[in-house]
């Protein structure tokens, strides 16, 4: 007979990726994918840039698994995940998945933040950590100098936000401040920072019967205060999801509070020094700062596919959980290391002495043991309310 197996000659098993990211972010990506498909034969991962919109992208695959031509993998944003949970059938969870795969896995690996948000309530994974990332500030140095403010200290309560912001617009600066993900930072990160409900059942993690209650005298006082200082540009509102990065990178606006994932972005593309701090709080709010919550994005395995396929997929999570694939993503990107391993590597490696500030979005998360307050929001068709 003939020596040789069929896989010889078969065409590597085709999985498809669909994706939200863009600029250092998307680049990334598809270096991951091309070092995938470099170390083995078997598989070939297709990344697809569908849209920069996390909304956008998972109507995109909800439309694509009815009409039976969805991608195998498809990234969807933190506030998605209650949705993508309901949706029976169209998922592949994945400890299911990588158990009949027989690829090791364990949640424990994960940072606990992490895990916490992506599993039911008995701890089993559903979806496979990305790019994580929480809210943290971020301040333009050169414009703090001119001035008077201190270029090495970030604002560490809103207080002195605030007097930042309008001491650098009286030194002639455009803009003080602005906001990128505006309801994710000003309102979930800052009712979690603050250790006060978004909603009721734990933030909708014990339950489905849930109502809002983020429409607090602390949080409308803040807005009020935002909107005042709006009238001399003290704080400029730039749009609702990454559009006022824009306004930080060029320079006009001097304090950002956005994601962590932007400081890729911010190093390639600012013309300027800046640094991070941890998010500002009240200083009279009892128990503040507490935790900031988890943000960006995770892999959901899409249902109906062959074994084959499935074999694939587990195949490349199991890659892109590589503590060498980790340690880059996460010093690349400024997205957190998701495996505990890939932060302590870090850390020992002497990276967050050399990069100040890299450490903070860590330290933020775990700041304190998560409350009910604190462990992050999951209610049902998040993104259209």
């Amino acid at each position: 007979g003939c020596a040789f197996t069929v896989s010889a000659f078969a065409a590597p098993v085709e999985i498809q990726w669909w994706h939200a990211m863009t600029a250092a972010n998307g680049e990334r990506v598809n270096e991951i994918v091309d070092q995938f498909n470099a170390s083995q034969s078997d598989y070939k991962v297709v990344a697809t840039f569908k849209s920069n919109d996390y909304t956008e992208l998972m109507n995109q695959t909800i439309a694509a698994y009815r009409g039976g031509n969805a991608p195998h993998i498809t990234q969807v944003f933190e506030v998605g995940t209650a949705t993508m949970m309901s949706a029976k059938g169209a998922v592949k969870p994945v400890y299911e998945l990588m158990a009949e795969a027989g690829e090791k896995f364990d949640p424990k690996a994960y940072l606990p933040a992490i895990t916490g948000y992506y599993s039911t309530a008995d701890g089993k994974m559903l979806s496979m950590p990305f790019n994580s990332s929480t809210a943290i500030l971020y301040y333009n140095k050169d414009a703090f100098a001119k001035a008077g403010l201190d270029p090495e200290k970030a604002p560490k309560t809103w207080p002195e936000v605030f007097d930042a912001a309008k001491k650098v617009r009286a030194s002639g600066h455009p803009c003080g401040l602005t906001a990128g993900w505006v309801t994710w930072t000003q309102l979930e990160q800052f009712s979690a920072w603050h250790n006060i409900p978004f909603g009721t059942k734990a933030n909708g993690f014990s339950g489905f019967d849930t109502e809002f209650k983020f429409n607090n005298p602390l949080v409308v006082k803040h807005f009020e205060t935002l909107n005042d200082l709006q009238k001399d540009n003290v704080f400029k509102y730039g749009g609702r999801t990454t559009q006022p990065q824009g306004l930080f990178t060029s320079g006009e606006c001097a304090i950002i509070m956005t994601s962590s994932g932007y400081l890729g972005e911010a190093q390639k593309n600012a013309k300027f020094n800046f640094g991070t701090g941890m998010l500002p709080y009240y200083p009279e709010v009892a128990g503040a700062p507490q935790n900031s919550i988890i943000g960006g994005a995770t892999l959901w395995v899409l249902g109906g596919k062959k074994p084959e396929e499935y074999k694939g997929v587990a195949k490349f999570f199991s890659f892109l959980s590589n503590l060498d694939v980790q340690i880059v993503n996460h010093q690349k990107t400024g997205y957190l290391p998701v495996t505990i391993a890939a932060y302590e590597e870090t850390k020992k490696s002497g990276f967050y002495d050399k990069n100040p500030g890299r450490e903070t979005p860590i330290l933020q998360l775990q700041n304190k043991a998560p409350t009910e307050n604190s462990m992050g929001v999951r209610f049902g068709n998040l993104p259209k309310i």
